[in-house]
Order: structure tokens, then sequence, then C-alpha cells
């Protein structure tokens, strides 16, 4: 088996297409879905380093996806994803004092998120396209994934999207970005309840198999291998840039992460052989990450609402990825560790290892780095990526300079700024976000269940139908 086929990370799916991998989303033995081998690229970074950003997309994509698009086809749709982002660049990268800062939210929603959903919302389109086929896409967010997945897909024929978020516990410019898109194919769905709340009752409908296949249903969220396979992306092209600027050999790159999505992409860009040398995962106080690399136990905890929302998080939903090869691609391993997780409410991992660094920044940290950044580097970082640059800068070294990744604009966090500043700034306003305080908004309001929301599913698509 090559890159292109794809197997569960529990070991109990016949190996699938990229196609495949993509359309079932998460995998339907309950497992996530991995490529059976990951390509060693070492040989082609000379050959990739000069490349534009849409070039080099192509270039990183195209071994996992092997037959899977047509010649000319995976050319198109990176070229069409990229479009709307607003920087020649799609991701520039600038200095702020000792680090690099790799900017990923020139996107139409202002969030790194952008990166991989307008990639993905394409891939859907050409999908049922090609096929015929319709799909109702079902996701849980905790602030970006929602507006971006949304603005990947809304209008597009064939495809309905249902996005739960957290009732009160995002900010209200995410929420808006969310629930003022009117579009007859977007339904939104607070819940009453966390954002870990959802993200279970959105695998208790996957698992519901004859539901999943009945209603035809899609995955956006970050358990989607799309999602992770556009992000592995700009680790090498912020790695190329920072190289270009220093003459270093390898970099560190610094990653807010609440899901283990956005890093996980950067662990396999460094097992592909992208020149990183460390990654260094920043949490906030739902720190359940940034332990289990300290201690080598992952145990969960109570979400703490915080001033970086996206990562008010406690079951990462792409850890189960990480930990398949943390114990050898062991399938029988993996379901025993995630069956003593859903029992115990944690599980244990000895020794380290020596691809990460991990450390957490608090809401005092986060406060402190707008401030300082703002006043000594002229550099506004948002509340999650000021999470990311409190907890790199004390693993700084110098024969591997450090890039940061910046998650989101500073707009999308304003209230946050305001606290750490002291008073309103310029460069913490757009004029995308500022146009949406007076536009209507439609939004349901239900129980965070399985039932309500399977129910709410299948009127809404009988509705649509009629």
């Amino acid at each position: 088996m090559n890159s292109a086929t794809y197997i569960s990370t529990r070991g109990g799916l016949t190996p699938v297409s990229f196609r495949d991998a993509v359309m079932m989303g998460l995998g339907n033995d309950g497992g996530l879905l991995l490529p059976a081998a990951i390509p060693d690229v070492r040989g082609r970074l000379d050959d990739w380093r000069g490349l534009r950003y849409p070039e080099l997309a192509v270039a990183v994509m195209r071994p996992f996806i092997g037959r899977g698009l047509p010649a000319g086809v995976l050319e198109q749709l990176v070229t069409r994803s990229y479009a709307a982002f607003t920087h020649p660049e799609i991701v520039p990268v600038t200095q702020a004092g000792p680090l690099f800062i790799a900017e990923l939210f020139h996107g139409p929603t202002l969030a790194f998120k952008d990166i991989a959903l307008q990639f993905l919302g394409n891939l859907f389109e050409h999908s049922l396209a090609q096929s015929g086929e319709t799909l109702n896409i079902v996701g849980a967010t905790s602030g970006d994934t929602g507006s971006a997945a949304i603005y990947g897909v809304r209008g597009r024929a064939g495809i309905h999207i249902f996005i739960m978020h957290p009732k009160g516990r995002v900010s209200p410019v995410q929420e808006r970005q969310m629930t003022t898109v009117l579009d007859a194919n977007v339904h939104n769905i607070a819940i009453e309840g966390t954002f870990d709340d959802g993200q279970h009752v959105l695998k208790e409908i996957f698992n519901n198999l004859a539901f999943k296949r009945q209603y035809r249903l899609g995955a956006v969220n970050s358990v989607n291998w799309a999602r992770v396979l556009a992000q592995i992306v700009y680790y090498f092209h912020a790695a190329f840039r920072v190289q270009e600027r220093t003459g270093a050999a390898a970099v560190q790159v610094a990653v807010p992460t609440g899901n283990f999505g956005d890093i996980f992409a950067g662990y396999v860009a460094r097992r592909m052989g992208a020149p990183i040398s460390r990654l260094i995962l920043a949490t906030n106080e739902n720190d359940i990450l940034s332990r289990f690399f300290s201690t080598g136990e992952y145990s969960l905890g109570t979400v703490q609402p915080t001033l970086s929302p996206s990562m008010d998080i406690q079951v990462a939903s792409n850890f189960e990825r990480y930990l398949f090869y943390r114990v050898g691609a062991d399938f029988a391993k993996v379901r025993e560790l995630m069956r003593q997780l859903a029992r115990d409410r944690r599980l244990a991992i000895g020794g380290s290892d020596p691809a990460f660094a991990a450390g957490r920044g608090d809401t005092a940290a986060t406060l402190e780095v707008i401030r300082r950044y703002y006043h000594e580097f002229q550099y506004l970082p948002d509340p999650h990526t000021a999470v990311g640059i409190a907890v790199a800068e004390r693993f700084l070294d110098p024969a591997a300079p450090t890039v940061c990744l910046a998650t989101a604009h500073p707009a999308k966090f304003g209230e946050a700024v305001v606290r750490a500043l002291g008073h309103d700034v310029p460069a913490a306003h757009h004029p995308a976000l500022d146009a949406l305080s007076n536009l209507p908004t439609r939004c349901a309001v239900l129980p965070a269940s399985k039932a309500a929301i399977e129910q709410f599913i299948s009127a809404t698509v009988a509705e649509t139908r009629a």
C-alpha cells in the first residue's frame, strides 16, 4: 500500500482511496483515516523551495492523492481555493521580536481554517459533480472551523451544512460570522453545552452508520483527512521562507492548539522530511495536550472558558492519529487505549517524543504578550497566537529559528485586545468583520444530544426535498 491508500487507526476498515477517505470523514469503524504510508520527500526539497504557494500545495498533496484526481484537476482546485485570499503570498512570513510569524489568516473568514476548508469545499463540489450525489455536512466548532466551513460551501449545489457551536462560548464575532450567512444550504445550531459536548454528539452521529448512510453525511472537522493534508503545506512553506532569511538548516514551529489537528499536520510534514527540528505545542488553561507531552498522561478535565476560545477543548479529536504512530501503528493497542480513555477518562504512555516541546500560556501570559508585542514590536497578535508566542519564547534555540503560526486576525477577538491594551486600536478592526454588526442572523438552539441533532437534520433534509 502507498500514501494514496487510506487505513483506519483502529484497523477495522478495508483500505480505501483518497476520494473515499474524504467523503467518509470519520472511519466507519470509529477510527480516524490515515495514509497507509508517509512519503519521504527529502530529495525534493530543493526543487520545492522556489515554488509559489499554490504550486507547493500541488506538489505536497499529490503523493497523498495519486490517481484520485485527474491530471490538471488538483491544480484547478488549488488555484480556485486560494483565489479569495487577500495576500499574494497566501501565507506571508514576517518577523516580530525574537520570532518569525507565519500569518495564516488572509482568507475569507480571517482564520487559518480557510486554508484547508476552501480546498475541501472545492473538493466536495468536484466529487459530487462527478458522481451526481448529494452531501449533508455535519460539524462541530469551537469558533473558527464553523465559519470557515460555511464560507467554503455556502451556495454550493448538492451540499447542505449543519454546524454546531457551543452557545455563548464563542466570540461575538465568530458567532456572527456563522449566523449571518443566510444561504438556504447553511444551518447553524447553537448547542446548550461545550465544544466537547458537540464533538461527542458529532462522533455519535457518525458512528450511527445507518443514519450516516441514509443522509449521506460528510465531515469538515479536522477528522477529515483533507483538512490535515491542506495544512501540511504551510509547514514546508514557512520553513523555506525562514531558511531563506537565516540560512538555518532547520526551524522550530510553535503551534497554538486545542484539537491537535493543526500541529498533527506539522508532525506529518516533519515525518515527510520538512526541515523542522521540533514542534512547540502551546495550550491555554485547557492544557490536556501540554500535560501529556510533559508527563505522558492524557487525562480529561473540565473545559475552562478563556480569551482563546478556539482552544477551549479537553478531548482533542486528532490525538488518536498521533497515538497510532506513538504506539508503533498497532491497531489493537489504539483500540485498547481509546476504550481506556472512554472508561477511565485517562490514558498513559511511557517515554517521550523528541519531535515535541510543550507548554501552557495562561490568560495572564496571553494579555502580556499582546501588550508587549504591540508596544515593542508593533505587531498585534490575536489571543490564540499570543498563547503560541508565550510558549515559543521558552524554547528559543540559536541553531533553529522559531516560527509561530498566527491562526487568526486580531479583529476576531477585539475584546481581548482592548483588555490587554486598555483601549481600542485600528489594528484590532477589519472592514469585513465590522460590516457584520447590522446583518440579520439565523440559528437554531438545541440540546447537546444525538437525538435532537439527528431530528433537526432529518426534518431539515425532508423540508429541502419537499
